[in-house]
């Protein structure tokens, strides 16, 4: 095994390669070998399977290297790195002309090696945003997809690609500099592909391109999760998305701050005022009802309905810290 200048391990191969499928992990002892499985048994094959560690202190590298032993297009790297740095080293290290890249937590659907990649017949396009679908067996879970992921019926022309389900071309990643490692939590993806919009890169949407992406379990993982975001969201310092324009997620953001900071002055205003009391009331049922009617009308489940009024509120509170801390501390 070679090294590059990088002490990147280099992999020494008679043959080309076409596509490479890039996964990164961090302690995924329960879920890694669920999509190596999904990955070896697509219906079109990967020529190999990059997996870089960052780090992990359970036995995800034990069980990558079982997999390896029996399937010699998987390699296994391991780093003590961040997220995005992960993603650069597979990249680097791969020799497909093609990188699809998706996540430990996730299992890839079937087809979607197949489907994520054919769009590239068209020599003309350079990225493929595929989707995934998330699993939530509860009712709180059922809630929780409709404030932490995209749900179907908003997966259009506007949607970001997310590095659980794409594809694009090796000299793409290369020339707009890959993804970018100052952003250790999140986020990496949407500056990502932020560049190559800017770039004018071809992009393909394939919401039949999907993965199959596990919910968190707890509320207070589900929490974290969200204030991650929020916290990568400020970490980018992307004010303005040209395709998402005012849904921009730091304009998004700063309503949510804008709406509380309103409430808080009408209850103090309210102290003064009594006749404010009743618009004040009124405006708190509204926004409970919004709350649950968002959920029910994606979930068309009354119980998961009543959750989203606890995760409207606790999710607010999540993005709000998660955004402020972001922006305050490098």
């Amino acid at each position: 095994m070679l090294f590059d200048e990088a002490g990147i391990h280099e992999i020494c191969y008679t043959y080309s390669v076409k596509v490479t499928v890039v996964v990164t992990v961090l302690n995924e002892e329960p879920t890694i070998a669920a999509l190596l499985e999904s990955l070896l048994n697509q219906s079109t094959k990967a020529d190999e399977i990059v997996v870089v560690d960052g780090g992990s202190s359970d036995k995800t590298p034990d069980i990558v290297k079982r997999y390896q032993k029996a399937e010699k297009s998987i390699h296994l790297f391991q780093f003590n790195t961040s997220r995005a740095e992960a993603r650069n080293i597979g990249i680097k290290s791969a020799r497909g002309e093609i990188i699809a890249t998706t996540d430990a937590g996730c299992i890839a659907e079937k087809h979607w090696l197949e489907k994520i990649t054919k769009p590239f017949e068209d020599e003309n396009v350079d990225l493929v945003a595929g989707f995934y679908d998330m699993i939530g067996d509860t009712h709180f879970r059922k809630a929780l997809s409709v404030f932490i992921g995209i749900t179907p019926s908003r997966f259009d022309d506007y949607y970001l690609a997310s590095a659980r389900s794409l594809a694009f071309r090796k000299t793409l990643w290369s020339m707009v500099g890959g993804f970018p490692e100052n952003l250790k939590d999140t986020a990496e993806d949407t500056v990502f592909s932020l560049k190559i919009i800017e770039a004018g890169a071809d992009i393909v949407r394939e919401k039949s391109a999907i993965v199959f992406w596990k919910l968190p379990t707890t509320y207070v993982e589900a929490m974290k999760k969200i204030y991650l975001y929020a916290k990568g969201d400020a970490k980018s310092g992307i004010w303005w998305h040209p395709v998402k324009k005012f849904s921009t997620h730091n304009i998004k953001i700063l309503f949510i701050y804008f709406r509380y900071l309103v409430a808080l002055y009408l209850v103090f205003l309210s102290f003064f005022i009594t006749s404010l009391d009743f618009p004040i009331i009124l405006g708190c049922v509204f926004y409970i009802f919004w709350a649950f009617r968002k959920v029910y009308i994606e979930t068309s489940d009354w119980k998961a309905g009543l959750f989203g009024i606890l995760l409207q509120f606790s999710s607010d509170a999540a993005v709000m810290a998660g955004f402020f801390i972001g922006l305050v501390v490098k």
